[in-house]
């Protein structure tokens, strides 16, 4: 039984779709270590300063097939892929949870546009929105952490999001 929901998307749009997820999870395990060189010695988890520069993935394929939904399912690709390869930030079944999320995000901020013609904005918030949202859904089910060191992690996710955001925006031009 074939999905409905995928047969809005074309072969081309599928190899993207797995080509973003994979380089995605790919760019994680070489980021991350290089970001906990910095947030290490001031007890940060670094997987929301790096997010950024994995996120854009995310962003930067969702942009490029310009489907609704797209995000969604290369959040559910990285979670699969996660879950399959075992690699770095893998939770198990949560997993699914953590990944998708954030592709739902990116969904609903590329929603807001006009015939689908992305500009810097949609990039910078999607990789924004993927970055806290990621961020937020980890503190959940993982981490816990004091509100006040929350509240900072957030703002380094933003932060790292809209730099994520830009990169995404200009490698798409």
């Amino acid at each position: 039984m074939e999905s409905r929901f995928l047969k809005n998307y074309s072969v081309f749009n599928l190899i993207i779709i797995a080509v973003v997820s994979a380089l995605g999870i790919a760019t994680k395990p070489i980021v991350v270590p290089l970001v906990h060189i910095i947030t290490g010695p001031l007890f940060i988890p670094g997987g929301a300063l790096a997010g950024g520069f994995y996120m854009f993935w995310l962003v930067l394929g969702a942009g490029i097939v310009k489907k609704t939904g797209t995000g969604t399912l290369i959040g559910i690709v990285q979670g699969i892929l996660v879950i399959a390869t075992g690699t770095m930030g893998t939770h198990g079944i949560m997993s699914i949870i953590s990944y998708t999320l954030p592709g739902i995000a990116v969904d609903i901020i590329f929603l807001f546009s006009k015939n689908k013609k992305y500009n810097s904005l949609h990039y910078v918030f999607g990789c924004m929105a993927a970055n806290v949202t990621g961020t937020l859904i980890s503190n959940i089910l993982f981490f816990r952490l004091p509100y006040v060191t929350v509240i900072l992690i957030i703002a380094l996710a933003a932060l790292s999001g809209i730099v994520g955001g830009l990169i995404a925006y200009s490698i798409s031009k």
